[in-house]
Order: structure tokens, then C-alpha cells, then sequence
């Protein structure tokens, strides 16, 4: 039932931007806080981001901190991450997630999508 749909990603040089976006549906959005997870290629899950059911929390892995940001539309049920500064070490299959709670990431997640490909190369 519940369905998290990723969009967003592709070809981008390094030090561009892009913009991910993950549609909810399926459970009520508002009552989660929701994830980024990557995977690059041949590497294990990497978390990248978190954010509470408001928005009114934010979470970065360290190599992220002021170059991502995540934001969510509750009105829209829809999850973003906006990414600047692109690194070739950026490209991975990119995640959407739901979380068990609203606000305790601790918790972890229980629901992702198909991903979206984001690749940073010249």
C-alpha cells in the first residue's frame, strides 16, 4: 500500500545542482518523518538525510552539511532534496524513505522507493 516514488535525477557536471523529488502515498504523510539513503556503485547504503514529520528537525550525514537540503510539502505529500555543489562522489542511486516515528530517527525506516540515478560527472 504504501508507495514512495522517486524522481529528479540524472546527468549533472560537478559542482552543479539538482533538486530529487519523492512522492508519498498509501499512509498518512504528515504522521512521519521521511529519509534519504544512496547507494554508489559497489558500495553498501549510505544514509544521507532526515527530517521530522513538520520539518521542524534536519538531519545531514557530515559530507552533505551545507551542500544538501531536505524539505517536505505536507500539503503535497511530497519529499524533496535539493543537492548543490555536486561531487563525483554524489553519484549513487538516490532513496526515499519512510520512517517508523514522526520525529525519533533512532527508529529507523520501514519503507523506500525504486531510487532515481543521479550521476555527477564532466
Amino acid at each position: 500500500e504504501v508507495q514512495l516514488v522517486e524522481s529528479g535525477g540524472g546527468l549533472v557536471q560537478p559542482g552543479g545542482s539538482l533538486r530529487l523529488s519523492c512522492a508519498a502515498s498509501g499512509f498518512t504523510f504528515d504522521d512521519y518523518a521521511m529519509s534519504w539513503v544512496r547507494q554508489a556503485p559497489g558500495k553498501g547504503l549510505e544514509w544521507v538525510s532526515a527530517i521530522s514529520w513538520n520539518g521542524g528537525y534536519t538531519y545531514y550525514a557530515e559530507s552533505m552539511k551545507g551542500r544538501f537540503t531536505i524539505s517536505r510539502d505536507n500539503a503535497k505529500n511530497t519529499l524533496y532534496l535539493q543537492m548543490n555543489s555536486l561531487k563525483s562522489e554524489d553519484t549513487a542511486v538516490y532513496y526515499c524513505a519512510k520512517n517508523r516515528d514522526g520525529s525519533d530517527f533512532d527508529v529507523g525506516y520501514d519503507y523506500w522507493g525504486q531510487g532515481t540515478q543521479v550521476t555527477v560527472s564532466s
